[in-house]
Formats: C-alpha cells, sequence, structure tokens
C-alpha cells in the first residue's frame, strides 16, 4: 500500500502532491509529431520530441487516446482498452515513450474514456448478435423504442454532436430493433455503469496502465456515466455544458450523484500504488460548488475549470470566476486546475480575438466572423500569465506555446470532426484546433513528419510560428511560456495564497507570495506596481506603463 499518495488531511487542510502545482502539457498524438511520414502523429514521434517539453518546463504530459480504434471521433471511440492502435505505434511503444518520459522527468497521463466503447467493441458487436433481453445488451444502454411499431425514439434526448441520441438496431432476425443510446457518435455507444461487469471491467483497465507505468488517467466525460433512471425527457438544448446552472435543474444525463461512487472506487485503487497516481475529471459541470464535488478528499485529484476557460476577458467576469473557482476547490481541500485551450475548443489566441460577449463558436471556418489575430495574441498572452500566476495547477494545450491561432480557413470538404456532419453542416466543429503542429519553418509538413504528408491541411502562416523561428528569440511567445514556467516554479506560485489588490473594471491585481500580478483590461495605460519587472506578456509603453491587454508580474 502507497503510504506517500496525500489528498487533503482527515483535519480538513488542503491537499499536497506533484499534482497540486503541476502543469501538464496536453499532446493530441495525431497533431504532435509524426515518425514514419504517413501524415499522423504518433508514439515514436511523441517519445522523439519529449525534450522539447522538458526544455519548456512542464511536469507532466497528458496523451489524448491512441487505443485501437475505427476514429470515428479521432480515437474517443475505443474498440480496446488494453493496446495501441496501429495509426500510433505498439504497446511497446507506449513503455518506450513512459520510460523516456521519466527519464526526461516528465509524468504521464493516459486518456480513458467510460462513458462509451466504440460500436466496433468486442461488447458492443456481442450485444447486436445476442439480442433483447440478453446480458450483453445489459452492458449498454438498450431500450425499446415508442410508438405501436417502437419506431420512435425512447426519449428526446439529443447527441452533443448533432442529432438523436438514439439509433435502431437491426436484430439478428433482420427486423427493426431496440434503439441503443449514444450521447456522442453513433459509433459512440453508452455503457450502462449500473451494471457490475461494466465497474469491474474498468477496475481492471485501470490496473493495466497503473501496472505499465502510467502517473494517472484524464477521464473523458466524467459526469456522463450515469443516467437518471427513467431517461425522463429533457427540453433544453442537449450541450455539454447544459442546464447545471444553480437555477436549473441538472439535465437527466449529466452530474448524476451516483457518479461519484464510481470514483471513490477507482480512487481506492489508485491509492494501492506506490507514488502519486491521479485521476482528473472532464467534467463539464457548473456551478463551481457542484464542480469541487469530483475533488473531494477521497474522489478525484483536478477537474478542469471549464467555467474559467469560457469566462469573458473582461476585468469582473475574470475576478468573479477566479474567486467562485478558488472559494469552491478551498472547500474541499483541493486545488483548482486552470485551463485556457484543448482538443474540444477554439484555441484561445483566435478565441480572445473575436468580439467579447459574442458566444463560443464550435469551430471557425471560412464565411465565419474571422478573429482578428493580432489581437487575439496579445490578449492570449496576457490571459497565459494571468493563468499561470493563480494557485494550483494548470493544463497546456500543444502548440499554445508557440501562439498558435485556430486554422480558421480550413476548407470545409477537409474536415472530419462528426460534428460537422451529424450539424447538419451548421457547426463546424473541432478541427481547427487538431491541424498538425510546426516545429520547424522550412521542413516538409513544418517539421510535424519527414514528408509533406499531414492528416488535415496546415496554414502557409504556420512557418512564422514554428518553433524554430522562436526558440531563444527575445518577445516570442515559446520564451514567454518559458520565462513564466521557470519563474512561476521558482517562486512557488502554485501554492499561494493570492491576496486581491484591485478588482475593478478595468485593472485585475492581486499578490501571490512575492510577486504581484497586474493584468490592464482597460482602454489606457497604467502605471505598474512598484517594484522589479520579472516578466510581462508585452512590452511597456514609452512611459513605463502597461498597455491594454497585458499582465506583468513584479517582484516588490
Amino acid at each position: 500500500m502507497n503510504t506517500d499518495a496525500t489528498q487533503q488531511d482527515q483535519s480538513g487542510g488542503p491537499a499536497t502532491g506533484w499534482w497540486t502545482e503541476a502543469v501538464i502539457y496536453q499532446i493530441y498524438p495525431r497533431s504532435f509529431a509524426d515518425s514514419d511520414g504517413d501524415g499522423i502523429g504518433d508514439l515514436p514521434g511523441i517519445t522523439a520530441r519529449l525534450g522539447h517539453l522538458a526544455e519548456l518546463g512542464v511536469d507532466a504530459v497528458w496523451l489524448s487516446p491512441f487505443y485501437p480504434s475505427p476514429q470515428a471521433d479521432a480515437g474517443y471511440d475505443v474498440a480496446d482498452y488494453r493496446d495501441v492502435d496501429p495509426l500510433f505505434g505498439r504497446l511497446e511503444d507506449a513503455d518506450k515513450l513512459i520510460a523516456e518520459a521519466r527519464a526526461k522527468g516528465l509524468k504521464v497521463i493516459v486518456d480513458l474514456v467510460p462513458n462509451h466503447t466504440s460500436s466496433a467493441h468486442t461488447w458492443f458487436r456481442a450485444a447486436l448478435a445476442a439480442g433483447p433481453g440478453s446480458p450483453e445488451r445489459a452492458r449498454y444502454v438498450f431500450r425499446d423504442g415508442l410508438g405501436p411499431d417502437g419506431d420512435q425514439p425512447p426519449n428526446d434526448w439529443q447527441s452533443v454532436f448533432g442529432g438523436p441520441a438514439w439509433t435502431r438496431v437491426t436484430d439478428p432476425d433482420g427486423r427493426p430493433g431496440q434503439w441503443y443510446l449514444h450521447l456522442f457518435d453513433t459509433g459512440q455507444p453508452d455503457l450502462n455503469w449500473d451494471n457490475p461487469e461494466v465497474q469491474t471491467e474498468f477496475l481492471d483497465v485501470l490496473r493495466f496502465w497503473l501496472d505499465r507505468g502510467v502517473d494517472g488517467f484524464r477521464v473523458d466525460v466524467a459526469h456522463g456515466l450515469i443516467k437518471q433512471a427513467d431517461l425522463a425527457n429533457w427540453q433544453e438544448p442537449q450541450e455539454i455544458l447544459s442546464g447545471n446552472e444553480v437555477e436549473k435543474p441538472r439535465p437527466p444525463m449529466w452530474d448524476q450523484d451516483a457518479v461519484h461512487e464510481i470514483y471513490r472506487e477507482w480512487r481506492r485503487v489508485l491509492d494501492s500504488y506506490d507514488g502519486e497516481r491521479i485521476l482528473v475529471a472532464e467534467a463539464w459541470v457548473e456551478p463551481a460548488e457542484r464542480l469541487a464535488r469530483y475533488v473531494r478528499p477521497d474522489e478525484m485529484h483536478q477537474a478542469f475549470n471549464f467555467e474559467y476557460l469560457l469566462a469573458s476577458w473582461t476585468a469582473p467576469a475574470q475576478y468573479a470566476v477566479i474567486t467562485r473557482s478558488l472559494e469552491a476547490t478551498d472547500g474541499v481541500g483541493a486545488p483548482t486546475t486552470w485551463v485556457l485551450s484543448n482538443h474540444d475548443v477554439v484555441r484561445h489566441a483566435s478565441r480572445l480575438g473575436l468580439t467579447i460577449g459574442g458566444g463560443r463558436p464550435n469551430g471557425i471556418g471560412i464565411g465565419d466572423q474571422q478573429p482578428e489575430a493580432a489581437l487575439g495574441l496579445r490578449r492570449a498572452r496576457a490571459a497565459t500569465l494571468l493563468m499561470l500566476a493563480l494557485p494550483g495547477s494548470a493544463y497546456l494545450y500543444q502548440g499554445e506555446e508557440l501562439g498558435l491561432p485556430e486554422h480558421t480557413t480550413l476548407p470545409d470538404e477537409a474536415r472530419q470532426d462528426p460534428t460537422w456532419e451529424r450539424s447538419g453542416h451548421t457547426q463546424r466543429g473541432r478541427d481547427g484546433c487538431r491541424v498538425p503542429i510546426p516545429w520547424e519553418a522550412d521542413a516538409p509538413s513544418y517539421g510535424f513528419g519527414p514528408t509533406d504528408a499531414s492528416w488535415l491541411p496546415q496554414p502557409p502562416l504556420w512557418a512564422e510560428y514554428a518553433l524554430d523561428r522562436q526558440r531563444g528569440v527575445a518577445g516570442s511567445t515559446y520564451e514567454m511560456y518559458r520565462t513564466a514556467l521557470r519563474l512561476r516554479r521558482e517562486h512557488g506560485l502554485a501554492r499561494g495564497p493570492l491576496e486581491w489588490l484591485s478588482s475593478g473594471d478595468e485593472v485585475l491585481a492581486f499578490r501571490n507570495r512575492a510577486l504581484t500580478v497586474l493584468a490592464n483590461f482597460g482602454d489606457t495605460a497604467v502605471p505598474p506596481p512598484v517594484g522589479e519587472l520579472l516578466h510581462s506578456s508585452a512590452p511597456l509603453d514609452a512611459d513605463g506603463r502597461v498597455p491594454t491587454d497585458v499582465t506583468v508580474w513584479v517582484r516588490a
């Protein structure tokens, strides 16, 4: 039994452990580095680029799914939880990656997708063959249809990707049969987590990867495993973050209380291993008090703060979400986990270049409102310095250290996100943030791989963002990130505490240990805090003042 793994102690003190202060870097394997020239990133490519992450100064990496999959949803439709898809390499490549990361001082977190499997999973194929009422179908959510002929879905739930959340199957005898639930793509049937066989299977999957040395799991759709027993109709729009506000009832498919016992059992498994192994919740849950339930002392260690990611770039909005988040997680002795970009949202270098208050687009394409590129990057750099100065842990998404924007002119015919088709071409989806990243300005595929092949087309402007154009260049976004991560570690900013100094309509300022942090949201430049300027997201003006959309770190 591991005696070192820690969380909130029994007296109610704050959690301790590497994960409470860590900066974790998300790798989307398809788009990070391609070792064999087929245009798809892979595990050997990641291993070859781990030196970049060590040099950047992050503490760990999180790998999006690399398991065998038909790729209906870019690997989030898992056909086998205990192997590696040939697209990405072999199981031995995963072992080598874990070992090489450890040698460079990096921990490794892998994605786990427990809400649904692929329709190609052996369990689902067996469910289709076995027919209604079988133990095989009991692993999933099968129901008879409504209407005299059962030709209507069991309820009115909609898929997050668009269209109905139910698909009717054909029985072995060739007649129309039952319907199965898929809150995402038709190729992602939802599992029935009331079934003990499902629960036992995932405990074994956890142990399989823990035995191979991983340091934790990022849990996909962590708030979705348990559905309301009566599968009641839900009239509200089926959005991943819908209906969770204080004044609204919780949707019957999200954030049900019974999900927490699942994670308590998982936590007991992780705590039985040596070292500090962690669980990270992807839980699109509001308000902050509900999200904090996922990181109570005997449950998960981290939960992405999506309310923070979605907050408007205004001083009042930032103050409100930061304050609310810290209060909620402090109440359970857990760290707040800050995040600005990931593989599911428009990159913040573009998102912040859109009109403030204009909503969160699900992808940006030709014909849509285009972000102001310079403004977006300026605000993104300021937002990053603000985030990295906050107490708690933080996540970076691959390429943001280069200032990468969304690919907002990606041809529609190149899109692969199922959202594009299932929404009837009304939502462009997530491909724009998943385009392979640039390493070398003058190399084939900008250094992504040894050939020009790239599973999504890279825009010509990628050359100006390439790592080799930024490394060692004062003021570059890469060097800004690198300096920020070093200073964050040296000054213990992750440990806090945070003391607000100003929270008006135009300026946010707070003290964290020996540093004073100021972010200017107003229209005019303001004086910096008194002291030594250690870091700034952009140069001060000619009078030494902090311009609009700039964050500074000052040592008193």
